[in-house]
């Protein structure tokens, strides 16, 4: 869907950067709509959801009582997952094994939050780190198909690695940090935000610009991911944020409180690379500012207002000096000059559908999954 013209939520602040987003006469965005709809009466953050959480901790905890750990966390040193290992441990009594995938951008703060979690809480954590040849290739990769779809090699990295552990050891129960609080609106396909896991696509981009095999490069692809793994090996996902009330300041306030946990400028920037993707590539060349999807959801929670929201994106996250140190060191690190990044950074704009993809068959997919009510969110 077009518009000829500009327009903004009444609400929130999604507007017509995203080209498929539609309003109301009243000009409330469906992002919006679908929360009242969908999200809001299956969303329950108090009694009733620590009541169907404690049903799912009593299995997990029945389930790996002969095991050294019974469940599995993901961690990157953000609030999100930091807050899961936290209250897994110390409010849930649960004995999780964290794991952490090293994908070569961690930022400083990240490598210590992740530290402190770990000191704090007394856990083990396993880290695996990717194939950094293998990793840089597939980036530059990307990079040259001029999409905004930048992202894609780290988060493959990070979920693929992450499934594939849990299927290789026998965990059963992944505990994550998705959540409805923060994450309510989802950033649009279009904005960079395309299923990692579409290896039809990625392989596509690999082969045209890639010049190494990925012989050890972790991989999963959608179909494994959400359906191969969790009904047929029995994988099972637990979001306990959904089902404990979850401010982002106030988690942010317990974890600094007790463990020393550092904040970031921004929702992702535990990675250096997401940073220069969401502050630099996506705004810049692109026009797409992921923000507005992020602060979006936190207005609809009820934890930051429109005006502040509307403040907070009128200027950018970081200043002009640090972008363009973040420019050179990602330059410098896919070993390419400064000039040569210019150039892929003034070719061409293109998207997903410049390439071969699943797009098809994951939209059927993600349809069925709405209708069983399994996805509450605007996918698109």
């Amino acid at each position: 869907m077009s518009h000829e013209k500009y327009q903004i939520c009444s609400r929130c602040i999604m507007d017509t950067t995203d080209p498929d987003i539609t309003f109301d006469e009243n000009g409330v965005c469906d992002y919006c709509r679908n929360f009242d709809q969908n999200i809001k009466p299956n969303w329950h953050p108090g009694e009733q959801g620590e009541k169907e959480l404690d049903a799912i901790v009593r299995k997990i905890k029945k389930d790996g009582r002969n095991l050294n750990h019974d469940c599995l966390i993901g961690i990157s040193g953000g609030v999100d997952s930091s807050y899961v290992a936290y209250i897994a441990k110390e409010k849930l009594g649960l004995r999780p094994l964290l794991y952490h995938v090293d994908a070569g951008w961690n930022s400083e703060v990240s490598v210590n939050n992740i530290q402190r979690i770990i000191d704090g809480l007394g856990l083990d954590l396993v880290t695996e780190v990717i194939n950094w040849p293998e990793m840089k290739d597939l980036q530059l990769s990307f990079f040259k198909a001029q999409v905004a779809n930048i992202d894609i090699p780290q988060d493959l990295a990070f979920f693929s690695s992450l499934y594939n552990y849990a299927v290789k050891n026998g965990y059963k129960y992944i505990l994550t940090g998705a959540n409805f609080s923060t994450e309510c609106v989802r950033e649009p396909n279009e904005w960079g935000a395309y299923y990692p896991t579409d290896l039809k696509f990625v392989n596509d981009i690999h082969k045209r610009f890639g010049k190494i095999a990925l012989k050890t490069f972790p991989t999963s692809n959608i179909f494994t991911y959400k359906l191969y793994y969790r009904y047929i090996k029995g994988i099972k996902v637990v979001k306990p944020l959904n089902s404990v009330p979850y401010i982002k300041e106030d988690a942010i306030r317990e974890l600094s409180d007790r463990f020393g946990w550092q904040k970031y400028v921004q929702k992702h920037h535990e990675s250096r690379f997401t940073r220069f993707v969401e502050c630099y590539w996506l705004p810049k060349k692109f026009g797409f500012e992921r923000r507005k999807a992020h602060l979006s959801s936190l207005i609809l929670t009820h934890q930051m207002t429109k005006d502040e929201a509307l403040a907070r994106v009128a200027k950018p996250e970081i200043d002009d000096l640090t972008m363009t140190q973040d420019f050179e060191y990602v330059a410098k690190k896919l070993d390419l000059t400064i000039a040569e990044f210019q150039n892929i950074f003034d070719g061409k704009n293109k998207t997903y559908r410049d390439y071969k993809n699943n797009m098809k068959l994951i939209n059927m997919g993600t349809k069925i999954m709405q209708i069983l009510g399994l996805e509450k969110r605007v996918v698109r």
